[in-house]
């Protein structure tokens, strides 16, 4: 693959492992784990435990996943049907080295809604496609000279302001559904912060997915819900899927998003790394590379785009099991839940205000998100140069700012995520230059 192995250094596989790719040691007696153990992730404990753990995750992972594509307009079984494929390539791409379930991007929710607004949802897949290829080229790199440039490249400040900025960026849509039936947006907002108020663990954790059904049962007395759908749909069949239409303006809206996949995988990377106390460094281009490839085939047939998602964390920090068996059970779950066609029509029917309900709370998480990196990273906004970086492109997300240059259209997310790589590396060599002690 260009000269790449993926056995070199920096992701080294023994002979062992890999003529034993599916075989986890049995963790202890696969039942029980002593304070201050974990799992790691080639490990497992007994396949009835592995399988249920494996169902948390597909549970974990179900509300957001479906979020992005009852947002978007994209068939539900199809967005599963990508995303199990993604996590089952994802695993064989790091060799069963790092635990992770790929699910639907909340980062391609603006450029999918700027781009299907024309009614043509092959335009917003073809935005997919490049945005995978791209990031599965940067993997490549990264697997080739290492991922010390994409820290150089996007520091912290930067991270998290186009992190930030992508949330902020969606607070109108998130009221343009509110105001459809307020009164059962309300009952799915409120819904949503009093369980994770009230509930610790796996209750808690699933909040959004909890108050999205009580949400959709106060709408069906409201009578705002059409069975129809559910009714023709077949039992078993085939997702719906859509062939790109090839539209190099829409790009503009959808390459920046790359960034924000990178910051994610690598924050995953670090994550796990730090709960099992094993370095995965060596993963990074690997892990970028599989999620660049996950979300191009997403883009060929019509699926959004993946990343690696932190509520399957949530999942691994509780139970303390990091095992890539439990995802294997989790992705070929997923794949077979894809085939039903009538579960995906019962996801559709999900109205407008239970999604504005949800979305209220959930686009301000992700701007929130963006916030957090700033928080762990102990970024000073003392510092001129870091609160110029997050100011000026967090005004231009949040206002959506837009230019038209030729046939392209440059949108607020675009346009912010550009302004705070130019001003931060700008004004950081301006400084440098002018020898300014102590300026980041």
């Amino acid at each position: 693959m260009n000269g790449i192995d993926f056995e070199q250094r920096g992701g080294t596989v023994d002979q062992k492992s890999k003529n034993s790719f599916f075989s986890w040691k049995l963790h202890g007696n696969g039942k029980t784990l002593s304070p201050g153990e974990v799992v790691s992730p080639d490990e497992r404990l007994t396949w009835g435990r592995t399988v249920g753990i494996g169902l948390q995750h597909i549970i974990a992972m179900f509300g957001a996943t479906f979020l992005v594509p009852l947002l978007t307009g994209f068939p539900p079984a199809t967005t599963l049907f990508f995303s199990a494929i993604s996590t089952i390539l994802f695993l064989i791409i790091t060799g069963n080295h790092v635990p992770s379930y790929l699910g639907s991007s909340f980062a391609f929710i603006a450029p999918i809604l700027a781009a299907v607004s024309g009614g043509n949802m092959g335009t917003a897949v073809f935005g997919i496609l490049a945005t995978g290829v791209l990031l599965a080229l940067v993997g490549l790199l990264v697997m080739k000279v290492g991922s010390r440039w994409v820290n150089i490249l996007m520091p912290p400040v930067v991270t998290g302001t186009i992190v930030a900025l992508i949330g902020f960026n969606l607070a109108p849509a998130a009221y343009n559904n509110f105001v459809v039936s307020p009164v059962t947006a309300l009952v799915t907002l409120v819904s949503v912060i009093l369980i994770a108020a009230l509930f610790k663990g796996m209750i808690g954790r699933l909040s959004i997915l909890i108050g999205v059904i009580i949400g959709y049962l106060c709408a069906v007395i409201r009578g705002e819900v059409d069975f129809t759908a559910i009714h023709d749909a077949a039992w078993i069949g085939l997702p719906e899927f859509t062939t790109p239409h090839v539209s190099p303006a829409i790009l503009t809206m959808f390459l920046p998003v790359v960034l924000v996949l990178i910051a994610e995988n690598i924050g995953h990377i670090k994550s796990v790394a730090t709960m099992t106390g094993k370095d995965l460094d060596s993963y990074i281009g690997r892990a970028l590379f599989a999620d660049g490839l996950g979300t191009a085939l997403a883009g060929i047939g019509g699926g959004s785009g993946t990343t690696t998602y932190a509520e399957n964390i949530g999942v691994m920090a509780a139970t303390r099991v990091y095992s890539t068996a439990a995802y294997w059970v989790a992705g070929i779950g997923a794949l077979l839940l894809s085939l039903c066609p009538k579960f995906g029509a019962a996801v559709y029917s999900i109205p407008g205000g239970v999604i504005g309900g949800v979305t209220v709370l959930l686009y301000g998480m992700i701007g929130m998100l963006g916030v957090r990196i700033w928080v762990e990273n102990k970024v000073d906004f003392s510092k001129s140069i870091n609160i110029t970086t997050a100011a000026i492109p967090l005004v231009i997300g949040i206002a959506d700012f837009s230019f038209q240059i030729g046939g392209s259209q440059l949108t607020g997310i675009a346009i912010g995520s550009i302004a705070a790589l130019v001003i931060y590396h700008l004004v950081y060599r301006i400084m440098k230059i002018r020898k300014f002690e102590d300026f980041v």
